[in-house]
């Protein structure tokens, strides 16, 4: 149904907020599954998990490895960790869209030093909180989420630090909102991620053996795009070879095969046109195939459509 990605300086509130917001999605609906993935939900510590930058990798991975396995469509999964760098924000950004749900990012937008100070309280009270060099080089690390990146939106800020985090502030209703809220096709404040070919399949792939019928039609869309890819490279080269021998320039036709139609070009296409050309078609066929029919299955089948592309791009 959603994933939802917490942000923030080490002791900014996250985990309270995380707490807030999965309370107030559960009293919006007792139906919903909501569940918090967090270091101490996989028995890992804070500081030992980020001593350096090989278990700090380490963990990034565990997460995303659990969240792969939990996020879906009848779930809100919450992910509370820094989440500090913009690339692994983009990796979780990809498992939503493959996963075909809501995402978003909820930020805790607090000093470094009342982070600081929060840190040094929960050291005096023996709780759980970072050493200081950690949390130092920690904060100096970070990189806040910008909102203009698709992976950072919709993003959704609190102010820990002046606010009072409860379950009726007005980001977290709002979120909740946003989480919540029934779709349909005049629907614009909410965004549904649309897997590609390439996500879904992938995604099948990894749980195949989960999926069942899932993995066999997705396994068939696969190889249908390794007809295609293999299709398309084939009438690339036949054009690239023609060109470069002198052949069809005078009639502007190039064969490719019998029962299959000429490539009527208008000018020469150079090697870097003709490859954009082919990355464009294949996507726009990938991308119709998730209305539509899959992609073709057999080469001559592709050969045909890339020719009638072509023919409507850069044909006489």
């Amino acid at each position: 149904m959603a994933l939802v990605v917490m942000c923030g300086q080490p002791c900014s509130g996250k985990s309270a907020a995380a707490a807030c917001l999965a309370a107030a999605l559960r009293t919006s609906s007792t139906d919903l599954i909501v569940r918090i993935i967090d270091e101490s939900s996989l028995h890992l510590g804070r500081n030992d998990s980020y001593k350096d930058m090989v278990v700090e990798k380490n963990l990034r991975g565990v997460l995303r490895s659990e969240v792969d396995r939990s996020v879906s469509r009848d779930s809100i999964i919450i992910v509370d960790s820094l989440n500090n760098i913009k690339g692994y924000r983009y990796e979780l950004w990809c498992l939503a869209r493959a996963s075909g749900v809501r995402y978003c990012v909820l930020f805790c937008d607090t000093e470094v030093d009342h982070c600081r100070e929060w840190n040094d309280n929960r050291q005096e009270k023996g709780e759980p909180a970072y050493g200081s060099n950690i949390f130092e080089d920690l904060v100096r690390r970070f990189e806040n989420p910008d909102r203009r990146n698709r992976w950072d939106s919709p993003l959704f800020e609190l102010f820990p630090s002046r606010d009072e985090i409860v379950e009726s502030a007005p980001v977290i209703a709002e979120a909740v909102s946003y989480l919540t809220k029934k779709v349909d096709s005049k629907t614009r404040d909410v965004k549904v991620l649309q897997p590609t070919i390439a996500t879904q399949t992938i995604l099948a792939i990894t749980r195949g053996f989960s999926y069942g019928l899932i993995f066999q039609v997705r396994t068939t869309e696969a190889n249908s795009l390794y007809e295609m890819d293999k299709a398309t490279q084939e009438v690339v080269n036949a054009i690239v070879e023609a060109q470069s021998c002198g052949l069809g320039l005078a009639m502007n036709k190039i064969s490719i095969g019998p029962n299959l139609p000429n490539i009527n070009l208008q000018r020469s296409v150079g090697l870097p046109e003709l490859r954009s050309l082919r990355r464009t078609f294949i996507k726009l066929a990938g991308q119709y195939s998730l209305s539509g029919p899959p992609p073709p299955t057999d080469a001559d089948s592709a050969k045909r459509m890339f020719v009638d592309y072509l023919n409507r791009e850069v044909g006489a």
